[in-house]
């Protein structure tokens, strides 16, 4: 791993203190850090931002949420983790929630930026992807050809269990062995979903149940992780390699057009990412490397 000091002094201060600085420089406009150091052994999948400068990162390896201050560097632990336990990917609502797809345990879990949790909700299958709107919260299923969604009450109230639907896909976005993973919901509704063993795209009305699928041309997706949508440009990550493939939506949800790649060389199998200002922090999921209770994770800072 490269900028291991940078790292060290990232896991050393808190959330919300400024690394090395004076007072008089904590007020100076600054560009955010490098990399972001996450905790040792910790098998990071999904990141989302939440309240002011923080983000969320998950663990694949059991469940536990961190917490890190994208303008400092600074870190702490939110939700401890559990034996046997998964978090993958993670969406914030307009509530101040934090949802998590609980993988392979088939469910989803809500917290608050104290690390309490709210609720949990079964849904089944291999729980992946989530994307959550002002009345809806969305999980892809990786395993299965299925959608679910949890409907917010009045203010955005959490549900009981009578709030969870399971959409059943059509053909293509359904198939069996696509891997459906990264999920973004588009200005229409639409939610674009990522199909990682197929190598494709596609948009989704939750509404009526149509698909079709977003023509990449000749870029490709296989192995397409998380996803991020800012306006009309995608990102899309793909773990298998070094960089983030960057593309312009045309208004119909039709085409993805090639934009660029962005990469760094600290990236090591990214998994997901979000947005800070005018840059981009990726989850360096580094799937390539066999997980120890001493293996590095950190988070790279991308241009957008």
């Amino acid at each position: 791993m490269h900028r291991r000091t940078l790292l060290a002094a990232a896991l050393a201060a808190p959330v919300g203190a400024v690394v090395g600085a004076s007072a008089a420089q904590a007020h100076r406009p600054s560009r955010p850090p490098a990399v972001i150091g996450l905790p040792d052994g910790f098998c990071p999948q999904g990141i989302t931002r939440g309240s002011g400068t923080k983000a969320y990162v998950s663990s694949l390896g059991d469940g536990a949420i961190h917490c890190v201050d994208l303008r400092t560097g600074g870190g702490m632990p939110l939700v401890a983790g559990s034996s046997g336990g998964q978090a993958t990917g993670l969406a914030f609502d307009t509530s101040c929630r934090i949802w998590a797809g609980c993988g392979t345990m088939g469910g989803a879990a809500v917290y608050d930026e104290s690390g309490t949790c709210l609720a949990m909700y079964p849904l089944g299958g291999n729980v992946h992807g989530v994307a959550a709107t002002s009345g809806k919260v969305f999980f892809t299923d990786a395993d299965q050809g299925k959608v679910y969604c949890v409907g917010l009450g009045r203010h955005g109230q959490l549900p009981g269990s009578e709030g969870v639907r399971t959409l059943a896909l059509p053909r293509g976005l359904g198939d069996a062995g696509a891997c459906n993973k990264g999920v973004a919901v588009a200005w229409n509704g639409c939610l674009i979903i990522a199909q990682a063993a197929a190598g494709r795209l596609y948009a989704f009305d939750p509404v009526t149940r149509a698909a079709k699928r977003i023509d990449t041309g000749r870029a490709s997706v296989a192995g397409a992780d998380g996803l991020l949508l800012r306006g009309n440009t995608l990102y899309v990550v793909r773990p298998g390699g070094d960089s983030v493939s960057k593309f312009r939506l045309s208004h119909d949800l039709s085409r993805a057009t090639p934009v660029a790649r962005i990469g760094d060389a600290d990236l090591d199998c990214p998994s997901t990412i979000a947005p800070f200002g005018g840059h981009l922090y990726a989850v360096n999921a580094r799937f390539s490397t066999p997980p120890t209770p001493n293996t590095e994770y950190c988070l790279v800072r991308l241009p957008d």
